[in-house]
């Protein structure tokens, strides 16, 4: 129990958790939902654009999925509804987005701090290798929401109804300034990871006091005490995963059981890496239906990513695969947690809600296979290579998420669905000949589109 999780979570998890407090009593969650519909509001199916957004600003001060569906959704999910989405769908639409939180640097939950000690290089690293992986998810999520808005004609909110830009940043500009100082510390200077969040508590406090002078107002001390409180809670999930998973830990190191597992993965997958892939991908999502995000993480780590690391996926990747699978467990019937939040929040069918937020989570079940076979999307090679591997995967994502809805500039047959489906797969291999026809396939199905919408156009201006 006593181990090196637990020595983890007491040393840098619980300061980044009581940072995270801090940046929401002092605001920053309101300010960043606030942002997010004064960018998005008025554009079609904005609500809904706006818990994507949120949800991703959340997950710099929140890791844990159902926490993040909670602090975004009371306000996104009712805002989804008076614009026309379903309850099921707008219960959906926040649970698949506030998963991608836990990938969302800084922060990243307790697993990216776990995830370094095991394979011992710096945090930041950690980082820096999740963000196109994170911007991706999102993406992919943001597609979904936005076909699905073009298919059912939903339109924004009023601009009445929605803060203005200037306004917003002028109230809460402040509060990015701790953030900041983190990246700062941790990407530039090179700081320890504890050293980093210290200094970053510190100059949200400073900023905070400061802001409470030049608005003449009283330093809430209460606050502040009220926040290190709901800091101390909010670390005993993690506490009490990793302390479980410590015990886990213990029994695979005393029964080699590991090496067991290891060894029957690779049987099973018969050297094939990407039935491998597939296996472990399963097993990621099977184990993250009933353990949290972190605790999932540590046993996959311990268990399957030693198989995927001797069948020749680096470290970091084979690491990050089955923590993106765990991440996006809570999306994936039967036992979708933060999906079945959503539905109580949006007063829906949870089974329904669940199923809805896994068809729009699909599309990003491609990105661990890319990075897999691609490391180029863990920022590994030349910044060309980096920006086509990024490239290539954003079309994927939007392909799939296309061809799962069913609608692009119009709405689309079965044929044009399979072919775009298709493309998603080409783009996926991270090979320039499979590269090249994905994307024809997509530019060709988008332009058949364009042309068959714009002759539509003009078909009634002359029966008109």
């Amino acid at each position: 129990i006593f181990g090196t999780l637990l020595g983890i979570t007491s040393k840098y998890v619980i300061l980044f958790v009581i940072f995270a407090a801090l940046l929401e009593a002092f605001g920053a969650g309101q300010f960043f939902i606030d942002l997010a519909y004064s960018v998005l509001g008025r554009v079609r199916g904005g609500p809904a654009k706006v818990a994507v957004i949120a949800s991703a600003f959340m997950g710099t001060i929140n890791g844990v999925a159902i926490a993040n569906v909670a602090a975004t959704g009371t306000f996104t999910i009712p805002l989804m509804k008076k614009t026309g989405y379903q309850a099921n769908f707008a219960g959906a639409v926040e649970a698949v987005s506030s998963c991608g939180g836990q990938i969302m640097p800084p922060i990243m939950g307790a697993a990216a701090f776990i995830m370094a000690d095991i394979l011992g290089m710096p945090y930041i690293g950690i980082v820096l290798a999740a963000v196109i992986p994170a911007i991706v998810y999102f993406a992919a999520v943001y597609f979904a929401v936005d076909l699905e808005a073009a298919k059912q004609g939903l339109k924004g909110l009023p601009k009445e109804e929605l803060p203005r830009v200037a306004v917003v940043l002028k109230k809460g500009w402040y509060l990015l300034i701790p953030v900041a100082v983190l990246l700062y510390l941790l990407a530039v200077m090179q700081s320890s990871e504890m050293r980093a969040v210290f200094w970053s508590i510190l100059s949200l406090i400073a900023i905070d006091v400061a802001h409470e002078l030049i608005t003449r107002r009283t330093f809430d001390f209460r606050r502040f005490l009220q926040a290190l409180e709901n800091g101390a809670k909010n670390s005993l999930g993690v506490i009490s995963a990793c302390a479980a998973a410590g015990i886990v830990i213990g029994m695979v190191s005393l029964t080699g059981l590991g090496m067991k597992l290891s060894s029957l993965l690779i049987a099973l997958s018969g050297g094939s890496l990407p039935v491998l892939l597939v296996l472990t991908m399963v097993a990621s999502i099977i184990l993250g239906m009933g353990l949290p995000t972190t605790a999932c993480y540590v046993v996959l780590a311990t268990l399957a990513a030693p198989a995927l690391i001797e069948l020749g996926v680096s470290p970091l990747a084979a690491h990050l695969f089955v923590f993106f699978f765990g991440m996006i467990a809570p999306i994936t019937p039967p036992v979708a947690l933060a999906a079945y939040v959503g539905a109580g929040i949006a007063q829906g069918d949870p089974v329904k809600t669940g199923f809805i937020a896994f068809r729009l989570g699909l599309a990003s079940f491609l990105i661990p296979f890319v990075f897999v076979y691609s490391p180029a999307l863990l920022m590994h090679g030349e910044v060309g290579q980096i920006l086509w591997t990024a490239f290539t995967t954003l079309m994927g994502v939007y392909a799939l998420a296309s061809g799962l809805e069913g609608f692009g500039f119009l709405p689309l047959n079965y044929p044009l669905r399979i072919l775009l489906i298709a493309a998603a797969v080409m783009l996926i291999i991270p090979e320039v000949f499979t590269d090249i026809l994905g994307l024809v396939l997509v530019v060709a199905t988008m332009l058949g589109q364009l042309y068959y919408r714009r002759q539509r156009q003009v078909s009634a201006q002359h029966s008109s």
